[in-house]
């Protein structure tokens, strides 16, 4: 699993954040119903993203607990503005 606890969190952070703001879309009294059609439909797709990564979320949590998954770190290895990693000129 290439997930880790605080990645799965900070989707689902961005998700509820993204729910919030469809919402109030439906709110608008200058929107029409096309527009709040399509923020229902786009709230029922984010619904079924949240609820899946929450799934996942438990499943890891308790996968580590029971020692049935282990965390791994995933390091980032960056090559721009390196001099070491730029071609010598000849």
């Amino acid at each position: 699993m290439a997930e880790t606890l605080g990645s799965l969190t900070d989707k689902i952070s961005i998700i509820q954040l993204k729910i919030f703001h469809m919402k109030e879309q439906l709110e608008r009294k200058d929107a029409g119903e096309d527009h709040k059609n399509s923020a229902r439909e786009k709230l029922r797709v984010m619904d079924i993203q949240k609820k899946d990564l929450e799934e996942e979320l438990t499943d890891l949590f308790y996968g580590v607990a029971e020692g049935k998954a282990a965390l791994k770190i995933y390091r980032q290895f960056k090559m721009y503005n390196d001099p070491a990693y730029r071609k010598k000129r000849e």
